[in-house]
């Protein structure tokens, strides 16, 4: 049985779909575990279906008379390559216990990103090259396997974003928490980033930090003054919206 979890087993039609349409402490320890069981359903937000596509040992007999049938596109994709090796469920549990997103909704939600032209997303192409094109998934997925799994990823980055908003906005944090709490996501996120392949420079990522920090504390005073129109700041006993 393959590590990372089945897809879901109803078909939908072989085309392109529009836009309209679920721990490694560095990435050299990823695939350094043994073999783990199969994610349950709860663990995926899906109740857990048999696969839909070929198996790895299934695809390793084939050799490499298979290879050339791939697209010219999924042989040139390099994201991912610092995975090698890593198995689904080490994966997933360094993505719960640092994000809401699980492997699955990772790996595919990047592909689709990638996997994008004109008239929509690449799904078909996607699901039958999964096992290629990302390292710690072994099966192949349909069309509506690789979209419910972009749509899950999609409302759970609207919720987790609606989450830290309210938090930066409410007042519940500090200025200088609120800092701390950017640093701790924004660590996470280039770690992930450069997972993927992405090669980041320390300016670049200095630069980027500054500015999003700076975004927050004016999304702060701003939420701020929101909340207070027209009275009294309680920090400073000043009436909001006076001038100095």
């Amino acid at each position: 049985m393959s590590n990372d979890p089945s897809p879901p087993e109803h078909e939908m039609e072989d085309t392109n779909e529009s836009d309209e349409t679920d721990g490694m402490d560095t990435p050299g320890e990823i695939g350094e575990v043994d073999e783990a069981s199969e994610p349950n359903g709860d663990e995926i937000g899906e109740t857990e279906e048999p696969s839909m596509g070929d198996s790895a040992s299934k695809r390793a007999d084939s050799g490499a008379s298979s290879a050339p049938e791939l697209p010219a596109d999924v042989q040139k994709y390099a994201r991912f390559k610092k995975m090698d090796g890593a198995e689904y469920d080490r994966v997933n549990e360094f993505l719960r216990d640092r994000t809401y997103i699980t492997a699955r909704e990772w790996a595919i939600a990047r592909l689709c990103a990638d996997f994008r032209t004109e008239t929509g997303v690449e799904m078909t192409k996607i699901g039958n090259n999964l096992p290629y094109l990302i390292p710690f998934m072994t099966d192949t997925y349909t069309p509506q396997a690789v979209n419910q799994a972009r749509s899950a990823f999609e409302d759970k980055v609207r919720k987790a974003g609606a989450t830290f908003l309210y938090g930066a906005m409410s007042g519940f944090f500090t200025a200088e928490e609120l800092d701390d709490v950017m640093y701790e996501v924004t660590e996470v996120a280039k770690f992930l980033l450069e997972v993927e392949g992405v090669d980041l420079s320390v300016d670049d990522e200095l630069a980027a930090e500054d500015r999003i920090s700076n975004v927050m504390r004016e999304v702060r005073e701003s939420s701020e003054e929101l909340r207070h129109n027209e009275m009294e700041c309680p920090h400073c006993g000043r009436e909001i919206g006076e001038k100095e």
